[in-house]
């Protein structure tokens, strides 16, 4: 018996041990690199570091200068009015989308790499080429003029009110076909038999949609949440292809002010006290992730 349960322990210990080696690189780098990176930025958020990193502690000053400065006000409500309308529209289309592609429609594979081959230009491309579209010369304002309605004015690009939902038609035409083959993928794994029962009862399509299939599609869509939103927390290509952060700062978001700050103001300390706060927002994102996966799994 004794001898089993020495020969048992080892076996335990060394169980798929090649797996474990070779995730002992990328385990390394996490803790060393973005661990470290991490704790190294909050750190030296507290100091006066301009064009090098210097330890000399200024306390709150930073984030006191940080949220006293109109740039960065500016920065987080456009990113609050792009996140949640990102949010909202990325979901509700989306899920549209997906829905129509699960009805097994002829072409289903031609119009769902439409939809996603947005996804697959990089942020910059499509800033530019939805500068463009949306110039008043040569963009949407001029072709409609030309068709006759000459008082039409459609500028966002130019109109400092405005200019973030310019922004945001570009970053919902990227993402949505990524959100909408995620939901897709959803769609596609609910029992076939649950829509012949819904049948049988009567139930209206969208009764079945809203109370039994949504339910059932919790983890994907939560999973698609957090991508949503790590992507709207990051967003700063958009902003550089398609205004640069005008008129004046009012486009601004809070991933260019970090920028802006650490590497053409040299002013390195502001850069840290921003970027601190862009990493309590992901916190805020990640933690209720985290607490509905794992720790509502375990109370099932």
């Amino acid at each position: 018996m004794t001898g089993q349960v020495q020969t048992g322990r080892p076996s335990r210990l060394l169980r798929n041990i090649s797996a474990k080696i070779a995730s002992i690189p990328m385990v390394l780098t996490a803790v060393v690199i973005f661990l470290g990176g991490t704790v190294w930025t909050v750190v030296y958020s507290f100091t006066n570091s301009k064009l090098l990193p210097r330890a000399k502690f200024v306390g709150l000053d930073q984030y006191e200068r940080l949220w006293d400065a109109p740039r960065w006000i500016v920065s987080i409500q456009n990113l609050a009015i792009y996140g949640a309308f990102t949010l909202v529209f990325s979901l509700v289309i989306g899920f549209l989308l997906a829905a129509l592609m699960d009805q097994k429609i002829r072409f289903e594979n031609t119009f769902r790499t439409i939809f996603l081959y947005p996804f697959a230009l990089s942020f910059i491309v499509t800033g530019l080429v939805w500068q463009w579209i949306l110039n008043p010369e040569f963009g949407v304002q001029s072709v409609v003029r030309a068709l006759g309605w000459e008082s039409f004015t459609f500028d966002p690009l130019y109109n400092s009110e405005i200019v973030i939902y310019g922004v945001l038609i570009a970053g919902l035409w990227q993402g949505t076909g990524l959100v909408m083959c995620l939901l897709l993928a959803g769609l596609r794994g609910i029992d076939e038999d649950i829509w012949k029962a819904a049948r049988v009862d009567g139930i209206p399509m969208w009764r079945t949609y809203l109370f039994i299939v949504i339910p059932m599609m919790r983890p994907v869509f939560i999973t698609t949440l957090v991508i949503i939103a790590s992507g709207i927390v990051k967003v700063y290509d958009l902003v550089v292809a398609q205004t640069s952060g005008g008129p004046g700062i009012s486009s601004e978001v809070p991933a260019k002010y970090v920028y802006d700050y650490m590497f053409q103001a040299q002013n390195l300390g502001q850069g840290f006290a921003a970027s601190t706060m862009m990493l309590v927002t992901v916190a805020i994102i990640i933690v209720p992730w985290a607490y509905l996966e794992f720790g509502g799994r375990k109370r099932g």
